[in-house]
Formats: C-alpha cells, structure tokens, sequence
C-alpha cells in the first residue's frame, strides 16, 4: 500500500467519523426540539378521560374532580336526596331534563346512569361561577323554610335540586351539564368519555 493510499484511508476514516459525530450531534439536538412540539402531559391531562374511585363515598357526601379543568361534582344521593326530585318537579325548569346539555342515558328525572349517584359539572349555566353544595334542608339551609336539598350560585341567586335541574325563574337558563362517563365497575366511574365511544 502507497502512502498516498493510506493518507486516503485515514482521511476517509476521518470523514466517516466526523459524519458520525455530526449526525449523533443532530440528533441530539432535534430529539429535544420535536419533543418540545408534542403536547405536555398537562395538556394531554386536561383533555384526557379522568378516572374516579366512588368505593368510600358514603351516602350523602360529594367528591370533586377536575375535569378539562372544570370541577365534577359526584354525589352519593341517600334516599331522602331521590325521594326529594319527585317533591320539585313543578319548581324546576325542565324536570324531565329534555334540554341538549346532558347525554340521551342523563334525560331522566334523576339525571344519571345510576340512581344513587349523580355526575354533574359543578359550574352555573348563567355565567360561569361555581355553586356550594346546600344539602341541609328547611330552615338549616339558609335558604328556605321548605328548601328540600341542592345547589346555590352565590353570585346571581339560581338554585339547583340534587338532579342539578335549575328551578325556574332563575339566572340560570339550563340544568347542570352531566358530563359524559360510565362505570368501570361498581366503584369506578370513567369522566370524559361515554362507553360506546
């Protein structure tokens, strides 16, 4: 072998391995930049199904959720909360609950898939606030001498049954929404997605 055989040897060696560093550097460096274009686990959270354990809440008690960022209200209804929507049916503005804002399994008097349990986004359809639970009755309420159970939004004054059906003659002009789910199992309930999805 002539040395100018081995000077083009060893500079081809030279090219190829310069290429290759080349090419680990551009990796390295476009990994970090196409990743920072993909959605954050924040952002791919806030769209994302939420999943909910029911198993200790106990009859009477509400969990909260977040949800695409807006608070899910899971109340545990008792028997008294259920025999109490029959009782305002002619207070509330849409009791067989008919209007869009819920799926076709939530337009029923209880609004939900499961009696015991109901499944609302916890924000006021008038201007966005979020109501307080008010679940005494009567005179403990604050509210009224006759007030069977619900929701108040403290801003404007519209009152919700334990369905989430906004009574009439509110600022309110639609129920609660009843966001979409299912029930994994008897103590697990999917937000954000409806099973046939």
């Amino acid at each position: 072998m002539s040395r100018d055989e081995k000077v083009d040897c060893s500079r081809r060696n030279l090219v190829f391995a310069t290429a290759a560093v080349g090419g680990v550097a551009t990796v390295a460096t476009a990994v970090p930049f196409v990743a920072s274009m993909l959605p954050s686990e924040r952002a791919k959270a806030a769209g994302a199904p939420v999943e909910a354990d029911i198993g200790k809440l106990a009859p009477g008690e509400m969990m909260r959720v977040e949800w695409r960022g807006k608070p899910v209200w899971i109340i545990h209804r008792t028997r008294e909360m259920i025999e109490s929507l029959k009782k305002v049916n002619e207070k509330v503005a849409d009791p067989e609950s008919k209007r869009p804002n819920q799926p076709a399994y939530a337009k029923n008097e209880p609004r939900s898939i499961k009696l015991e349990y109901l499944v609302v986004v916890g924000i006021c359809s008038h201007l966005g606030c979020s109501p307080t639970d008010k679940f005494k009755t009567g005179a403990d309420s604050g509210i009224d001498a006759d007030w069977p159970g619900g929701f108040l939004c403290p801003c404007h004054g519209s009152t919700f049954d334990l369905a989430g059906r906004v009574y009439k003659n509110k600022p309110a002009p639609d129920n609660l929404e009843v966001p979409p789910h299912y029930y994994i199992s008897d103590t697990r309930i999917l937000i954000g997605e409806d099973k046939k999805a």
